[in-house]
């Protein structure tokens, strides 16, 4: 929100500089964006009269205008704006000026053939506004040459501070002046809202509320004044220079007042030309397939949660957001009905993000404005009309209640130490909360608050320490260390951050590329990974291809494999540590690590190579990458099962499954199926690996965190050979398991060498190599002792799977 400090000043008595009010607000917790000196950044801008403008003879949008700029001589400008024209006066910047409104600096120029020299502005080049349909236009008695901000009483401080949702409070002038003076920086002026003595009865009468039991209405209470005869026309020049130094266009009188005191003191107004309602005005929500000419020139449709102002002719205005054209007041309009209406915030902040209307009405109506002002605030509007364009007032029309929250807070004065570490004594507080509008009751200890009317977002003791905090600084909050502890501390990170944080490190150190893919995708891609539940499907998808909630981390990071392949780099590696939904239960969202190999992107590296034929990513590649991550996590994958029965997104044969048990599933990997490839647009290879994080068993907590001692044997390793000829269903796995428990105290490895199918070692089988490494530890072992260990491997692997030793 923009407000200048000479409006501050008209409501806070304050001798404090521009800089002391600007700390001051950030302190009181209305955050300083931005400080200027309109004088400072528009002090180069000029008046300028525009002598003729003719048609471009190149462009048929563009215009050669003879400007007097008071410089002594006739530039020529080319300038686009629709509304340039002879005789016109508006604002000029000569070459060389920098324009904030497009952070440019201009110099001379030759546009489609004809010399620049300098600009016409609109509004929004001067960073007045967002009106960039045409340029500013000025009254004809502006003085040539002058400084614009000079004649538009510009030259002043212009303050842009952010507002919480919650301080509906501070989106005036008036409630920002009422902080500073409680702050200390001054004392608040008061304004005249007493009730305008009227001069007959109102030709409309109170609006009826033509609402339905069961529907919701946005509007609280309607407070409506006729003004007839106003001599309505351009506002006063200082009236137009505070909007335009806050970014608003001037309209017309009626027009500007409404927006002054909606700035002024967070009070939002409606005008209409009363001349231009069809019967007697009421209060309904809208009907189905009902719409609205808005005032920002837009259609927009209207259903049956939202309200509406409407006479015989349908909407007039869209309750608490924006009015209509139809209604409109223009400079010719002789009779006023003006509205100042109480709303519910909520409904207002829904029916505004329906529509997508932004207004400043809506920013403050959905913040909360102050109810007990409806009446008050439309006596100051009749106020400002008659002192600016005359009229006769007729009697008010009032229909609906307001909704006060009338909250009282039972406040214990300690609150403030225990929450804060501030020392502020007992009367100090209660000052405090008096100056901001809270009335206290009671002695001692505790005090009943009762919060004003314009702060419904104070409701507990709390919010009450926050409010004195800021008003004695944050500033002044004590700065402590946290105590040191005697002790040890405990682990901060729970087990599944730690797990994130280890699988991520080690993906990355095996070469992939961490992405962050979204959380929604396709309906189809959902079912296809096991997914697609209705419950998993969103309500208000962002986009038409983002409905579900994703199964599994694999579609994201195929699709981002696939954008890049359609790009040039079809060899690329990419993981992801991120959450999945399986129910919209909270058990059903697991941390997933998933990662893919995409063409020749193997460990070793990707691309072509002069040694030799690059090879395609495959499934011992997936494997490797899980094994890699699950040792990391201290996993030993020789201790889980291996099951040959791959994840339905698997090629048949080249995937499979780790587990603790059939109920216990901890991970998948294997090369994608070439269905699946080519339902999802895929033409390269693809090896994928995914583990469920939630489902590592948790690791034991041993006595001590120190590493143990180091056990290393003085004496050679024996390495043994044996091949077996075994049936082809036989695992390697399972031979490998039978090997170790030969001898478990003797045998340190066991590892496959080579794998053999051939006509010649009989159908249906297979011969695999396996070396067995034996650690002795305490002694050289003798033949005999190496004789009786290979004999028992060969009967444990025999045993376990009908393999016979080769010849």
């Amino acid at each position: 929100m923009k407000f200048t400090l000479d409006w501050l000043k008209e409501h806070l008595d304050t001798t404090a500089s521009a800089d002391e009010i600007g700390a001051a607000l950030t302190m009181i917790g209305l955050e300083l964006e931005g400080m200027e000196d309109e004088g400072k950044v528009l002090g180069a801008f000029v008046i300028a009269h525009v002598v003729s403008a003719e048609q471009h003879p190149n462009a048929d949008k563009l215009k050669v205008c003879k400007v007097d700029a008071g410089s002594g001589e006739i530039l020529d400008v080319v300038c686009g704006a629709p509304n340039a024209r002879s005789g016109m006066k508006s604002v000029f910047a000569f070459p060389g000026t920098y324009i904030p409104g497009k952070d440019i600096t201009i110099g001379k120029g030759v546009i489609r053939g004809q010399v620049s020299n300098g600009m016409l502005c609109s509004a929004m080049e001067l960073g007045l506004g967002n009106d960039h349909d045409g340029i500013i236009e000025l009254p004809q008695d502006a003085p040539v040459g002058k400084k614009y901000v000079d004649y538009a009483g510009l030259n002043g401080v212009v303050y842009d501070i952010s507002i919480t949702p919650n301080r509906g409070d501070a989106t005036g002038v008036y409630g920002i002046a009422r902080d500073l003076a409680a702050f200390g920086l001054g004392t608040l002026k008061t304004t005249d809202m007493s009730p305008v003595t009227s001069k007959g009865k109102s030709p409309i009468g109170p609006l009826p509320h033509e609402f339905g039991p069961d529907e919701m209405k946005t509007i609280r209470k309607f407070a409506g004044r006729y003004i007839k005869g106003v001599r309505n026309g351009p506002s006063p020049a200082w009236l137009q220079a505070r909007l335009r130094a806050v970014g608003l266009r001037p309209i017309n009188a009626i027009v500007d007042i409404t927006n002054l005191v909606s700035l002024g003191w967070g009070r939002p107004l409606h005008a209409y030309d009363a001349d231009k309602l069809v019967g007697q005005p009421v209060l309904r929500n809208a009907r189905a397939g009902e719409e609205i000419d808005a005032l920002d020139n837009r259609v927009y449709a209207l259903d049956e949660t939202m309200t509406v102002i409407a006479d015989d002719a349908g909407p007039l205005c869209l309750g608490g957001i924006m009015g209509g054209i139809r209604s409109g007041v223009v400079d010719e309009t002789v009779n006023v009905f003006m509205e100042c209406a109480s709303w519910d915030p909520q409904l207002v902040a829904r029916t505004g993000r329906k529509t997508g209307i932004v207004s400043d009405a809506r920013y403050r109506l959905e913040r909360s404005v102050d109810p007990a002002l409806t009446e008050p605030g439309m006596e100051l509007a009749t106020r400002l009309v008659l002192e600016l364009c005359g009229g006769e007032p007729m009697e008010p029309v009032i229909s609906g209640e307001d909704v006060y929250p009338d909250t009282v807070v039972q406040f214990p004065l300690s609150e403030v130490k225990r929450l804060t570490g501030l020392d502020v004594s007992h009367d100090k507080v209660i000052d405090i909360l008096s100056r901001l509008g809270f009335t206290s009751e009671g002695k001692g200890e505790t005090l009943s608050v009762k919060v004003p009317s314009w702060r419904p977002d104070v409701t507990q003791k709390a919010d009450l320490v926050e409010e004195v905090m800021r008003m004695v600084g944050v500033d002044a909050v004590p700065v402590e260390p946290l105590p040191r502890l005697s002790h040890v501390a405990p682990r901060i990170l729970t087990s599944i951050q730690n797990r994130r944080r280890i699988a991520r490190r080690a993906l990355a150190a095996r070469g992939l590329d961490e992405a962050v893919t979204w959380s929604f995708i396709p309906h189809e891609e959902a079912v296809r990974f096991g997914g697609g539940a209705e419950s998993l499907q969103l309500a208000n998808a962002i986009a038409s291809d983002m409905t579900d909630m994703r199964p599994s981390l694999l579609p994201g990071l195929i699709a981002a494999a696939r954008r890049n392949a359609h790009r040039g780099n079809a060899d690329i590696g990419l993981f992801e540590v991120g959450q999945v939904f399986l129910s919209d239960e909270p058990e059903g969202q697991h941390t997933y690590a998933a990662g893919i190999r995409t063409g020749t992107a193997r460990l070793t590296g990707a691309g072509r190579h002069w040694s030799g034929k690059a090879a395609d990513v495959g499934v011992f590649d997936a494997k490797a990458d899980l094994a890699a991550v699950l040792d990391a996590l201290g996993v030993d994958i020789e201790k889980l099962q291996l099951v040959a029965e791959p994840a339905p997104w698997n090629h048949p044969g080249r995937g499979g499954r780790l587990q603790l048990g059939p109920k216990v599933i901890l991970g998948w990997f294997g090369e994608l199926h070439p269905a699946w490839a080519e339902a999802m647009d895929v033409d390269f290879p693809v090896a994928a690996f995914e583990i469920d994080l939630d489902a590592l068993p948790e690791p034991r907590r041993k006595a001590t965190k120190s590493k143990g001692a180091l056990d290393v044997s003085p004496l050679m390793p024996v390495k043994r050979d044996f091949a077996f000829l075994v049936d082809r269903s036989a695992t390697a796995a399972t031979i490998l398991k039978a090997a170790r428990g030969a001898d478990k105290a003797l045998i340190e490895d066991v590892t496959v060498f080579d794998v053999f199918e051939g006509a010649h070692v009989g159908e249906g089988k297979k011969s695999v190599a396996i070396e067995v490494t034996l650690q002795p530890r305490d002694r050289t072992l003798t033949d005999e002792e190496i004789d009786k260990v290979s004999g028992a491997v060969v009967a444990a692997v025999a045993k376990a799977t009908g393999a016979v030793l080769r010849s």
